[in-house]
């Protein structure tokens, strides 16, 4: 998987980088005639990124949490597609791409609970 940094932010980087290996991939599927799996695969691993990278820009702290829950949402939704792939019949390997997701998982999550815990000290303070 190729490497690119787009910004100097961690999960930015990690689900931009991502969502490029979801489009290589998904070609991949397209190439096997596997447009169903190809097309949700597509909209969730990308969506990934996609929310995160909308977080940056957020309203409030509460709407950045929103935007980064929608994309580990979409994180799960991913995981489910790639699973499928992985066990089914006649379709290239993801191992690669569960193990990037689950790197970004860690980090999302870890990034959500901290700024949840943060907001809920901010609404104690004020």
């Amino acid at each position: 998987m190729t490497t690119i940094k787009v910004k100097d932010n961690l999960i930015v980087d990690l689900s931009f980088n991502f969502g490029l290996a979801i489009v290589e991939f998904t070609d991949e599927l397209q190439i096997r005639r596997k447009f169903a799996v190809a097309n949700q695969l597509l909209r969730s691993g990308t969506g990934i990124g996609a929310n995160i990278w909308e977080a940056q820009n957020a309203e409030s702290k509460s709407d950045f949490i929103h935007k980064l829950k929608v994309a580990a949402k979409e994180g799960e939704e991913t995981e489910y597609w790639l699973l499928l792939c992985k066990h089914s019949k006649n379709y290239p390997d993801p191992e690669e791409l569960l193990e990037a997701l689950k790197s970004i998982n860690k980090v999302l999550n870890k990034i959500i609970s901290t700024s949840k815990r943060s907001f809920a000290n901010n609404q104690n303070i004020q």
